[in-house]
């Protein structure tokens, strides 16, 4: 059984000396599966004609089978995208949208998807319609709540967070998409951070769309992630660079739009590979242990309230800045990500910094990789 911890950190090409407390943000892959997506490369270079036009093919769909298999999803359901915000955009530009339609989302949906609604509603003449988070949330009921109380007849299309990127949030995606269809709209769900940090079963979720990043808490290189699509979603939905096969369908039009590098998605077998061998389950406990025991530790230390309770989170979790470090300027995203840098070049702490509400905030993460040392540091600053 590999050990977790600073044992298991020989796996990934971390840099010593750093806290990685960020792994929410951009991921790391072990070096096996980097090994993999080389192998794919190279695979790729020795004959590029044989391996784009007669391998690739059959390749990706297995891979995107294994893939929908880990999320219990058909693999004619399933195609890669590079992010999720990839996805998000292919769903918001398929949809019609008229004067006076709504796209309900949240003060917690992550920047750049908020920016694809405001491009689509510019453009439209649609209207975002923000649900308000407030932190500290109490419990699960107060988010439903937020969220149903901005349903309306004219929403259109409801994009909700699986775990909210600022925080770590588990948001209630089963019950609020239940009750938006049941109102008439139709509901995508971010899942940015949903694959390997929660248990999914993407179809039983209920939702119109799903996306989610396999590079994040998946191990799988960057630029691999998913989109998951009901049956009766699939006609209108098209990848945002439109090519050779065009009305040929779903998984076609997907698997293919143009001379890429396809490794990242051929080496997320690999990554399935390496998450099961650790044991999915044990991950996701010792992450979710060591992440919450840290930010309550720090907490108590700051005398600065958690986000939330433990229990509704996985492998992330936020907690309010002391005054000290709010010191550093108002809670803007400037503000956030010069503090963000600061820490990590003059502390060696990589940790995510975000402005939410009146004051800014920590979010931290767990991986096997991390130990309760790692948070020390920040504890310390």
């Amino acid at each position: 059984m590999i050990e977790f911890g600073a044992a298991v950190k020989r796996e990934f090409l971390l840099e010593s000396g750093v806290a990685f407390l960020n792994h929410g943000s951009f991921g790391a892959a072990p070096s096996a599966v980097l090994e993999a997506a080389e192998r794919w490369r190279q695979r790729m270079e020795a004959n590029p004609d044989l391996f784009l036009r007669e391998i690739l093919p059959g390749e990706l769909r297995e891979a995107a089978a294994e893939l929908a298999r880990f999320v219990r999803a058909r693999p004619d359901d399933v195609v890669f995208v590079d992010n999720a915000t990839a996805g998000v955009n292919a769903v918001l530009r398929a949809l019609e949208f008229r004067a006076r339609d709504e796209i309900l989302a949240t003060t917690h949906t992550y920047g750049a998807v908020r920016q694809a609604i405001r491009y689509v509603c510019d453009r439209t003449g649609a209207k975002l319609v923000e649900a308000q988070i407030t932190l500290p949330v109490a419990d699960a009921g107060i988010l439903f709540s937020a969220v149903a109380d901005r349903l309306s007849e004219r929403t259109r299309l409801a994009v909700l967070d699986h775990v909210s990127s600022p925080t770590g949030l588990i948001f209630p995606v089963a019950e609020l998409a239940a009750l938006a269809r049941a109102r008439g709209a139709h509901v995508l769900i971010d899942g940015a951070h949903g694959p390997g940090q929660l248990e999914l079963d993407v179809p039983a979720l209920g939702a119109d769309w799903y996306v989610g990043n396999c590079h994040k808490w998946l191990f799988a290189p960057r630029s691999c992630a998913f989109l998951w699509c009901r049956e009766d979603s699939k006609r209108e939905l098209h990848p945002l660079a439109i090519s050779h096969h065009y009305g040929e369908g779903f998984t076609a039009e997907f698997d293919w739009t143009g001379t890429r590098d396809f490794s990242a998605w051929l080496a997320v077998v690999d990554a399935l590979r390496f998450f099961d061998r650790l044991g999915a389950a044990r991950v996701r406990a010792y992450n979710h242990d060591l992440v919450v025991t840290a930010a309550s530790r720090i907490a108590e230390a700051w005398q600065t309230p958690l986000d939330a309770p433990a229990a509704m989170h996985g492998s992330m979790i936020a907690l309010r800045l002391p005054p000290r470090l709010q010191a550093y300027g108002p809670p803007t995203r400037d503000t956030a990500g010069r503090l963000q840098s600061a820490l990590l070049a003059e502390h060696r702490v990589a940790v995510a910094v975000m402005a939410l509400g009146d004051a800014l905030w920590a979010r931290i993460s767990g991986q096997i990789y991390n130990t309760p040392e790692d948070y020390e540091k920040l504890l310390s600053i």
